[in-house]
Formats: structure tokens, C-alpha cells, sequence
């Protein structure tokens, strides 16, 4: 039985090496897939595992000194094969100590002293731990070394203070907090890097791990909290007016207007008691965050979200009613982007009881909020809104490395802020936005930083390199795959992805491969073309004939990117025939192509190549005209 189980394992991993050839793999990549940890064809490995915790923290924020303090108790399940001899800690805020590497200059206010931990221990062994030379990620090393398949106890009281300028998180004026990444957490452990070390510089973004969280925030009476997870006790901290309100916006498709900022003002909102604990709970979460106000107008509505099961997502804002004019819509722009990406794309349910749109400074997503600025264009803050709520999906649900893989969630983001754009405003306007803020800059920038490929690590791409691999080439790369598939195969492909990574730790090559058994195609060529080179967007038109009767014409592609084009046959008359070529024309020859002109017995004009989002470097020679 050994033997012939030694056998299948050679024959598996000899399909592997042929299949994998195709695409460059970094080692430990490689490492996972040949552990069986992953699979080739896409799915987790049999032997895939993800380390879990289970968070239990009772939180205390004082309005007066802006220092937020806490106790925590985190059950943490060493699921892998390996011993832990060390447990990594992440305290995202310590970006504002003066001593933390940061990717840009800040000011005095954005800079504090930092966590300070106040007690520790496992397992109830107490650990002395000086964390006044802590960066971002700390390291403790356990006097008992964690076995697999085991669990330790991990307790820890701390506290820090609120940044006076606020970026992700701190204060966003003296009475109201975005609180982000406020407690200290164990880092991801993972099956094909181990820890997560990776410092946070105030660009890349985050990676954690799926855990459940049951957490209290004891806050100042007339302060509303706001937070991710269900909202346990409404009646216990709202007094019995406001709690109606919320409960009834949970079920109307209206906008609600929970709280007034002049309610508050009169104390008619919250319990009158000193301090009020708020409470809430959530499972098999990234992260959870809150917000807090005395002074924000709070409104709220609901959406369906499951057409199947009827369920309800709901939609809530809060906002200074004197600055925040962009927010007066924000519920309704919530609920329209619900509904849209829940029977649209990406086309699934939205995962979660609600989303909450703060005002605040960052347009920077969380699981179940946003924190965004008041832009004072509706459509813009409506578009911004959309983006926030869109990485729900990517990176929450698909619990995606955004620290190592950053076009993994903001290129879908930008992807689905594009496609529910054109729902919105028409596709002239989508496609206006998405050139001017997506493609131009890239696309007319020739310094070598923006030919990176895009499969490089997001934190070694520095300069506009970065924000350009992440955002709009790895989106025109979805687009482009979703032009060659079409709409149902691209679909069915995406939500193989999805289904069959949603709530795990997916790698690029997990996409790629889940892509290609999803569409039941080799994509690798595409895939390669777009991730693994120096590619960019440069058509250009070569035709040397008089007379244009049924001539052939070749596109070279000088950039070498695969897209979508049309081209454009303008007749003396005045009319136009467009005819549209998908990436694959590419497949085979991805330097040149040749095309046959038909005139249909027309005099023509001119021709030439459009490729609309997909802007061209040097445009001046797609054209063609006839004399």
C-alpha cells in the first residue's frame, strides 16, 4: 500500500511539474504546491490548513485623553504540521512611532508613542514584555513551544493613543474616531511563507487571519459606536426611540434617520449613564474595527441582498451633518452597491449584515465600513463609496494577502468600480473615469518603474510603480480576460475562483489555475502575457495599399500586452463599421497579426485602431488615412 501510494504521489507531482512549468513560481510557491497544501488544478491542497483565533477583547476608548486601552483574550489554534516556537505580534498603529520605517515623510501629529503593553501571558504564565522598541511586528518567544494540532491561551492588556492627524485611523476632528487596527493580534502563520514579518509603511496594505471576535467597546455617554459584527445590546445603550429607528431600518428599503446630530446634543440618543458598553460579535472575520461620534448624524436602510433566502444587508451612515454633504446620500448609495455587486458582479451575495460609511479621511475599506472624505462631488464620492464597499469581496471575503498581492483585491475593486460605474452613470462617463484616473498616468509615464510586471511583490514596487501594478493594469487585465471569455464564461470562471477560495488564503497561482479549471481552458498564455512581463499598451497599424479592396492589413502589438481592440473603418460617406477583436487574437502570435479589410464596395476614408481603456502609448500611428 506504500508503495503504490509513493507511486500515485511521483505520478502526481510529475502532472504538477508539467502543468506548473508553464508559469514562473517562486520556490516556496512551488514548496506549497509540492506539500500538497495547494493544488494544481486550483483548489486547496488535501492537505491545506489556516491558523485560527478566537478574539475576546473588552475595549475602552476615553474621549478626553484620546488613549484607547484594552484586555484581550485570544484562543489560538496552531492548526499546521509545524512547532511554533515563537508568536509574531502586529500592532498596525505603531506606524506613528517616531522609530517606525514608514514609505513618506508625516507630521507631528500623525506621530505617538505607541503601544504599551500592560500585561501578558500564555497559557497563564506571565511574560515580561517591553514593547517600547516594537515596530509594526513584534516577536515573543514562548517559553513553551506551541505543538501542531494544538491551542494556547493568549492574554493581553494594553493601551496607545489616538494620532492627532488621522489617516486609516485616529482622530477625525476632537470628538470623533476611526479606531483601526486597535488591538495587538497574532500574525498570519501560513503555509507557504510561515510568519507574516512583513512591516506595515503606510502603503501596502494588510493580511490576516480568518478569526471570530466577541468584543465590547465602553465608551462616553452621547458617543455612538460604530462597529464591525453584529450590534448585540441596542437596547441597552440606545434609549428605546433610537433603537426603533435602528431596528426598523433594518427592514425597509428607506432611508431611516436614526439619530440627529442635535439629539445628541440633547442627550435624547444614548443611555445617560457615564460610560456605555456596546457590544458586538462576528465569526470568520479578517478584522473588526469601530468608529465613534458625539456629534455625527446617524441614517440607515436595508437591501435585500439574497434574492434566494430574502435575506437583508444593512446599509447605515454616519456622518457631520454641517461638513458632510456628500454623506446626505451615502445610505442610498450604499444600498444601490449591495444590491448591484450582490446580482451583477462579482454577482454574489453580499457576505455580511451590513456597511457603514463613516466620514473621515482615508477612503480606506474595512470589514462591513468604510472611512471616507468629503469630496464635495456626489458622483465621486459615490464612485469612491462604491470602490470601499467593493473590496468586501476582495480582500475580506477571499482573505487575500494584500501586503505581498496587492492587485489580487484593489484590481477587482477597481474592476467592479468600473463595471457598476457604467450601471450608473453610462459607459461614456465609466470609461472617461477609468482612463483619466486608471490608465493615463500609467500609460504616458515611460520610466521603467510602470513596466514592472505585475506579479512582483507590492511591497518591493516603490513610486507610482506600485499604485499601477495594483490598481489599473491588474484590472485592465480582468477586463481584458473577461472580453476574451465573455460575459457567462468569465462569470462561472470568477465564481470557481471565489467558491472555492472565499474565507482561505488564496496566491496568484491560485487564481490562474482556479481561472483555468473554472473556464475549463489553459489560460497560462493570457496569464503569463499580462503577469510575468514587462509588457505595456502600444498598438500600431501597418498598411501600405492604395486601395483598400479586401487588402490585408497587420497590427503589430509593440507594447506586447494582450487586449481587446476595434477597428474602425470610416467611409467617405460618413459611416462607420466597428469591429471588435478580443485578447485572443493574440494567442498564437502575440507580437503581430494579420487583418483582411473588407470595403464592402465603399470608399473609405481612413481606418484605425481603437482600444478604449486600453490607451495607447503613441496613438498617432493607429490611424490610417486614405488620399
Amino acid at each position: 500500500m506504500k508503495k503504490l501510494f509513493s507511486l500515485a504521489l511521483l505520478i502526481s507531482l510529475a502532472g504538477y511539474t508539467v502543468s506548473a512549468q508553464e508559469l514562473y513560481m517562486p520556490r516556496n510557491i512551488k514548496a506549497a504546491y509540492l506539500k500538497g497544501t495547494r493544488s494544481a488544478n486550483g483548489n486547496p491542497g488535501p492537505n491545506y490548513w489556516q491558523n485560527h483565533g478566537r478574539y475576546n477583547m473588552d475595549i475602552k476608548v476615553d474621549a478626553e485623553t484620546k488613549v484607547v486601552s484594552g484586555d484581550e483574550e485570544i484562543l489560538y489554534s496552531n492548526n499546521s504540521n509545524d512547532t511554533l516556537k515563537t508568536l509574531v505580534i502586529r500592532f498596525v498603529n505603531n506606524l506613528h512611532k517616531p522609530t517606525a520605517p514608514r514609505s513618506g515623510a508625516v507630521s507631528e501629529d500623525f506621530l505617538s508613542s505607541g503601544l504599551n503593553i500592560t500585561s501578558f501571558s500564555v497559557d497563564g504564565e506571565r511574560y515580561k514584555i517591553d514593547s517600547k522598541d516594537w515596530g509594526t511586528v513584534g516577536s515573543v518567544k514562548l517559553k513553551k513551544p506551541l505543538n501542531p494540532k494544538s491551542k494556547i491561551t493568549v492574554k493581553i492588556g494594553w493601551d496607545y493613543p489616538l494620532s492627532k492627524e488621522s489617516g486609516r485611523e485616529g482622530q477625525i476632528d476632537p470628538n470623533s474616531f476611526f479606531v483601526a487596527y486597535s488591538y495587538p493580534r497574532i500574525s498570519v502563520y501560513d503555509d507557504y511563507n510561515g510568519w507574516d514579518r512583513i512591516p506595515h509603511t503606510d502603503r501596502a496594505e494588510f493580511y490576516n487571519d480568518f478569526n471570530d471576535y466577541v468584543f465590547s467597546i465602553k465608551a462616553p455617554k452621547n458617543y455612538v459606536v460604530y462597529a464591525t459584527g453584529d450590534f448585540l445590546n441596542p437596547d441597552d445603550v440606545l434609549q428605546p426611540e433610537i433603537s426603533a429607528r435602528l431596528k426598523k431600518s433594518y427592514n425597509t428599503d428607506e432611508v431611516i434617520h436614526i439619530a440627529s446630530e442635535q439629539e445628541l446634543k440633547d442627550g435624547k440618543v444614548t443611555a445617560q449613564k457615564d460610560w456605555n458598553t456596546w457590544k458586538f460579535k462576528v465569526d470568520h472575520i479578517t478584522d473588526v474595527t469601530f468608529a465613534l461620534s458625539n456629534h455625527y448624524a446617524w441614517d440607515g436602510g436595508s437591501v435585500i441582498v439574497d434574492a434566494k433566502t430574502g435575506r437583508r444587508a444593512s446599509a447605515q451612515a454616519a456622518y457631520n451633518p454641517t461638513t458632510g454633504k456628500d454623506f446626505l446620500n451615502s445610505v442610498k448609495y450604499n444600498i444601490n452597491a449591495l444590491s448591484w455587486f450582490s446580482n451583477n458582479w462579482p454577482g454574489i451575495p453580499y457576505p455580511y449584515a451590513k456597511t457603514i460609511a463613516f466620514q473621515g479621511f482615508a477612503d480606506m475599506e474595512y470589514p462591513m465600513m468604510v472611512n471616507d472624505s468629503q469630496f464635495g462631488d456626489p458622483v465621486f464620492a459615490q464612485l469612491v463609496q462604491d470602490h470601499e464597499v467593493a473590496h468586501t469581496y476582495f480582500p475580506f471575503y477571499m482573505g487575500i494577502n494584500e501586503t505581498r498581492y496587492a492587485y489580487m483585491d484593489e484590481g477587482w475593486a477597481t474592476t467592479f468600480e468600473y463595471l457598476i460605474g457604467i450601471a450608473e452613470h453610462g459607459k461614456q462617463a465609466a470609461d472617461d473615469f477609468y482612463k483619466k484616473f486608471r490608465v493615463n498616468n500609467y500609460i504616458n509615464d515611460k520610466s521603467t518603474e510602470e513596466d514592472q510586471p505585475i506579479i512582483s511583490m507590492s511591497d518591493q514596487v516603490s513610486g507610482a510603480g506600485y499604485g499601477n501594478n495594483s490598481y489599473g493594469k491588474a484590472s485592465l487585465s480582468y477586463l481584458a480576460l473577461k472580453d476574451m471569455l465573455g460575459d457567462e464564461l468569465f462569470k462561472k470562471s470568477l465564481h470557481h475562483y471565489m467558491n472555492t477560495w472565499n474565507g482561505k488564503h488564496p496566491v496568484p497561482w491560485d487564481y490562474f489555475n482556479s481561472m483555468n479549471t473554472g473556464s475549463g481552458q489553459n489560460l497560462n498564455w493570457f496569464f503569463r502575457n499580462w503577469f510575468f512581463t514587462n509588457n505595456y499598451i502600444d498598438l500600431k497599424l501597418e498598411y501600405t495599399k492604395k486601395k483598400a479592396v479586401n487588402s490585408p492589413m497587420v497590427v503589430r502589438n509593440v507594447g506586447g500586452f494582450a487586449i481587446p481592440f476595434d477597428l474602425l473603418i470610416t467611409y467617405q460617406d460618413g459611416k462607420v463599421d466597428r469591429i471588435h477583436y478580443t485578447p485572443s487574437v493574440w494567442k498564437n502570435n502575440q507580437s503581430a497579426i494579420s487583418l483582411v479589410v473588407k470595403n464592402n464596395g465603399k470608399a473609405m476614408k481612413s481606418i484605425a485602431l481603437d482600444g478604449g481603456i486600453y490607451m495607447d502609448a503613441t496613438p498617432k500611428d493607429n490611424v490610417y488615412e486614405f488620399k
